[in-house]
């Protein structure tokens, strides 16, 4: 990623705005075949005295015939937050392939369930792209993905909610599941939402586009008793 002038009106000074609001943030998309840009990120944005990876796996590279069904291999991150009210907690992050959506979903439930045996752990959040809503999943589909009929997983962005930036759709494609009971105790109660940053950085409908055609998806954690601010 360049370095971006110190310009209010230049996209990639509206992208750290978005960013720097966060202190976990999974960013998907990234074209870059200098494959540069995430690394400047993470060095201008990174808060490892906030929060810190301890594990991560990347779904497809060890065994591609358990994983052959997706577009995109899932990745998981495990992560130690000293300030919030869960300590340990799993991040797992897809994009489903649009065509596949109802599939792929399908087949994350059981992506959840290994990686929740191979850390021993029930707190799981899934989020990302899932294009799930509109044409991509009938009506019909849904009855056969487990993520959304288990009483154990928690849909926290819900189907009336709008992701998009342009103002000729209106769909829920990103979304945020909660896995594991202590890890739901720990989110601030309807904190979960969309972040419309057209509305929040005065930006019209193409300045926003320049950024991204998707809202990112967002959720407050609870402070730890002595911690000051929500993670």
């Amino acid at each position: 990623m360049p370095r971006a002038p110190y310009c209010p009106d230049h996209p990639l000074f509206s992208l750290c705005q978005i960013l720097s609001r966060c202190d976990i943030s999974a960013i998907q998309e990234v074209r870059d075949s200098r494959g540069a840009a995430i690394q400047t990120l993470l060095r201008e944005l990174n808060r490892m005295d906030v929060v810190s990876v301890t594990d991560w796996c990347q779904f497809g590279d060890e065994d591609a015939r358990n994983y052959k069904a997706f577009a995109r291999g899932p990745f998981a991150a495990r992560f130690h937050s000293p300030y919030t009210a869960i300590l340990d907690f799993v991040l797992l992050l897809h994009h489903t392939s649009p065509r596949e959506a109802a599939q792929e979903l399908e087949l994350l439930f059981g992506v959840c369930t290994e990686l929740m045996q191979r850390w021993k752990t029930e707190n799981v959040m899934l989020l990302g792209d899932l294009n799930a809503a509109g044409a991509y999943i009938p009506a019909s589909a849904w009855a056969g993905i487990r993520l959304r009929n288990h009483l154990a997983f928690h849909w926290l962005i819900g189907d009336g909610e709008d992701t998009t930036v342009s103002h000729r759709t209106c769909c829920a494609y990103d979304r945020i599941i909660v896995h594991g009971e202590e890890l739901l105790g720990a989110i601030v109660p309807r904190s979960a939402k969309p972040f419309n940053f057209t509305q929040a950085l005065g930006l019209s409908e193409e300045e926003a586009l320049a950024i991204s055609d998707h809202y990112p998806v967002e959720v407050n954690l609870r402070l730890a008793p002595k911690a000051q601010r929500e993670l």
